[in-house]
């Protein structure tokens, strides 16, 4: 089994594998001993020192130049905890929190952080067992480190706080008696290594890379669905067309879609139009944008999950305590931003075949049903696809060219990421409800292609999407039918 915690790095892919499996994370014996011999170095390094060490005998933030005598060390670490869980919004899903638990632990056990090998050890219990603390969405700059997310996400390990123990909601205080989990007691520098990070920025932009690959697969077969049941040509896929414009995604994309409609019936039959909407004809070209931009954010977050961002950072074969910057999130937010106008122009070209298809063009009939007008058939579900589409938009606005400054002017220049991330997830989730409606609309369409056939790969989805949402024959909910169209698509994972 692939080591997830220590040194070795990860690629996304791995980490999805692990994540959901149902395997325990463990610490490797050269896991133990770099946290061990890191923990005892910084020890024996704060006895010897004679000055200042931020965050570790001094104040935080602006009040960096205030001294903190031996005896307070470790409550200065827990005031820390304690000061900065003031995180508000919405609740987090469960399975971001575990990720940033992963992640989290995964930070601390290269040795760099000086942590104590209990504290580690707590949040392995806390994943191994399911328990999850209560994190919110709002309270992050994104610069210096996800404080308050992190900081609710570590308060229940010294007995406070909320967590959810497999779907019911207790009380940090009560993991004692219900678990044997005693609080830990923070020792010097141990509040700040659990707060300074990237976890949460990292933990939805990984989310998201895993759920946008998804996305975009789907998005292909879909499209390809859509062109015969739109009846439009395959002219514009062939491959010396892009062969000359040398883009990887593009390439890809035109390669799959010909493939995907190799041996189709109603491909090869004569067209009476010369040349379809963009919407059809630039599928290789936007899609393939978007595909090359997933590979450069997924680049970003894979070297992110193999860095440490803990600030001030221990290098125990120097005997070394550097103070920096490596918990600035504006890598993470860039990519996180890219990505969130690639996810929506995805779902924006998605949303204009959804609008061709019901137009009553290349012999469909309008809004894709019998009897149109007695029946307003698919007129609505466009709607509701041009609303999401729009909304993503405005979500696409850059989080990352935002700054505020904040503890005195000490942190003078923040990345934002954090709100990066969670409109990132909004996004997602939209692109995900506007591909399952073009994929409704899409075998509606095809319905009427009868009896012409498409592609062996074409027939086969449409079959298998056809046992989850019949075809639409007259006025019905169609509510229900998206709902059943999304959970086909994505079923969510466990």
């Amino acid at each position: 089994m692939t080591e997830i915690l220590g040194a070795a790095d990860l690629s996304l892919m791995e980490l999805h594998e692990f994540f959901y499996s149902k395997n325990k994370l463990e610490l490797s014996a050269s896991s133990e001993h770099r946290i061990v011999d890191s923990r005892a170095s910084l020890e024996k390094y704060l006895k010897q020192s004679k000055t200042p060490i931020y965050g570790i005998n001094t104040g935080f933030g602006a009040l960096h130049s205030t001294s903190i005598s031996a005896e307070n060390l470790g409550q200065l670490q827990k005031n820390l905890v304690m000061s900065h869980a003031c995180g508000t919004g919405d609740e987090i899903d469960t399975d971001l929190v575990r990720l940033m638990l992963l992640l989290k632990a995964r930070g601390l056990s290269y040795g760099h952080s000086g942590a104590q090998l209990i504290t580690v050890q707590r949040l392995l219990d806390f994943y191994n067992l399911g328990i999850t603390p209560v994190v919110y969405e709002m309270g992050s700059l994104g610069a210096s480190g996800d404080l308050a997310p992190l900081a609710h996400l570590s308060l229940p390990m010294l007995g406070m706080g909320d967590v959810h123990v497999r779907g019911v909601r207790a009380k940090g205080s009560e993991l004692e008696s219900l678990y044997r989990l005693k609080p830990i007691e923070l020792k010097s520098k141990e509040g700040l290594a659990l707060l300074n990070g990237t976890q949460f920025m990292l933990g939805h932009g990984i989310w998201a890379c895993w759920k946008s690959e998804e996305l975009f697969q789907k998005a292909n077969r879909i499209a390809a669905l859509s062109i015969d049941a739109f009846d439009a040509k395959l002219e514009p896929f062939h491959p010396n067309l892009h062969k000359i414009r040398k883009q990887p995604g593009q390439l890809r994309v035109a390669e799959e879609i010909s493939s995907l409609l190799e041996g189709s019936e109603i491909s090869i039959q004569p067209k009476k139009h010369i040349q379809d909407p963009y919407s059809f004809r630039c599928i290789p070209q936007v899609h393939g944008a978007v595909g090359d931009v997933l590979n450069q954010v997924q680049d970003t977050f894979t070297r992110e999950l193999n860095s440490i961002t803990d600030n001030p950072t221990y290098f125990p074969e120097d005997d070394l305590i550097l103070s920096g910057g490596n918990f600035h999130g504006e890598a993470l937010a860039m990519a996180m931003d890219f990505l969130c106008i690639a996810l929506s122009e995805l779902g924006s070209i998605s949303e204009r075949r959804i609008y061709k298809l019901i137009s009553g063009v290349h012999e469909l009939p309008p809004f894709l049903v019998a009897n149109p007008g007695l029946n307003s058939g698919f007129m609505i579900p466009q709607y509701t696809a041009a609303s999401i589409a729009s909304q993503n938009k405005q979500l696409s606005y850059p989080a990352s060219i935002d700054s505020i400054d904040s503890s005195a002017g000490q942190e003078d220049h923040v990345s934002m990421g954090a709100n990066a991330a969670t409109k990132l997830k909004r996004v997602v989730m939209n692109v995900q409800r506007i591909l399952s409606i073009e994929m409704m609309v899409a075998c509606q369409a095809l319905d009427f292609r009868r009896p012409l056939k498409s592609s062996e790969a074409i027939e086969k989805d449409y079959s298998e999407f056809r046992k989850h949402v019949p075809c639409v024959k007259e006025e019905v909910e169609l509510h229900r039918l998206m709902k059943a169209a999304e959970a086909f698509l994505f079923p969510k994972e466990s």
